[in-house]
């Protein structure tokens, strides 16, 4: 006698009932997580990013990121919260970043100071080439070279101001926000090309150099386009060269300083969104990818140049590029000129 019979045999209205509960859980045990399980890298973000700024409320770094961050955390669904950590050209935020967990919840803001600051500073404890990931260029914010229209009412471009410097006995001063800042570095680089020794009369923040050059206190000032526009427009001072390979839409008819004698003069100050060494190639890429198309927009752009910035996309390939070729270039300078910051 076979110990099991082909012959079925109808089921108790328990047993029915226990098949059914099992099939209707079947679905459920499929789908429950196993504990300890990692969410799937398609889940980020998760919660909100931290955008790091590594400069005070109110300047062109700061508005430009909370104009991409808003629009940034749109897109992606969370929250990009904008946390300003001033201090040493932006050096201290950037040790905090380049130590941060590179889990794709912190970026920073990286500007052209902050950039150079390990050139300038004995310990900033960080190196820009090597201990971040490059994510996405924001923006370009330019430089100009501005005048006292009443001290120079004869120096209305850039070689008859190298032809005044010149022909002074001693030499003539310009002043700049800072020792070490991107107007002071791209002032005597100007020196370089042109052969001619200027005196910098450092100040403390673009304000102040602004306000004395219009006093008359120098005569000169390379600075930011965003900071002396206004003082431009309104003709206490006069704009006579752009730092930038082409012109600007804020100065269509000042001539850039290439223009101007010195073919492949670049000198631009610039900001981008930095992640720390070892975030994931795939955020990298969907945050590169969402910011691009947040500045083709239009009110995007509008923002930025009303901040004195022009929108400027370029991706992390190309800006680790440019911050090879800056790092190189700015730090020769930086070296060969003896300078520091103070």
């Amino acid at each position: 006698m076979p110990l099991f019979s082909p012959v079925s045999r109808p089921l108790t209205r328990t047993a029915r009932r226990t098949l059914l509960g099992l099939a209707a859980a079947a679905p459920l045990l499929l789908l429950a997580p196993v504990a300890g399980a990692q969410p799937a890298a398609g889940a980020w973000p998760a919660k909100p990013l931290r955008l790091v700024v590594p400069f005070p409320a109110g300047g062109p770094t700061d508005t430009a990121s909370r104009i991409v961050g808003q629009k940034l955390g749109e897109r992606l669904g969370q929250p990009v919260v904008v946390d300003n950590r001033p201090g040493a050209s932006g050096s201290i935020a950037a040790l905090q970043v380049a130590k941060a967990d590179p889990d794709g919840y912190t970026l920073m803001m990286l500007a052209t100071p902050t950039l150079l600051a390990p050139h300038l500073y004995k310990r900033t404890g960080y190196d820009t080439v090597k201990d971040f990931a490059p994510v996405v260029t924001v923006y370009d914010l330019p430089i100009v070279v501005v005048v006292n229209p009443t001290l120079l009412s004869d120096v209305k471009t850039l070689p008859q101001l190298l032809a005044y410097a010149k022909a002074q006995k001693t030499p003539m001063n310009y002043t700049s926000s800072g020792t070490g800042s991107f107007g002071h570095l791209s002032m005597e680089l100007l020196q370089q090309l042109g052969g001619v020794d200027m005196q910098h009369v450092p100040y403390k923040g673009g304000v102040p150099a602004i306000t004395d050059t219009i006093g008359g206190q120098v005569p000169v000032m390379y600075a930011d386009l965003v900071a002396a526009l206004p003082h431009v427009q309104a003709g206490k001072l006069r704009a006579i060269a752009v730092g930038s390979p082409r012109r600007v839409a804020m100065l269509p008819d000042v001539p850039t300083i290439a223009e101007q004698g010195f073919q492949g003069y670049d000198a631009v100050s610039w900001g981008g969104l930095l992640a720390p060494r070892g975030t994931p190639k795939a955020v990298v890429d969907r945050v590169a990818g969402e910011v691009r198309q947040i500045l083709v927009e239009k009110d995007t752009q509008d923002r930025l140049l009303n901040a004195g910035a022009i929108a400027r996309f370029q991706d992390p390939a190309q800006m680790a590029d440019r911050v090879r070729q800056d790092y190189t270039k700015w730090g020769q300078l930086i070296r060969d000129k003896n300078i520091a910051s103070e």
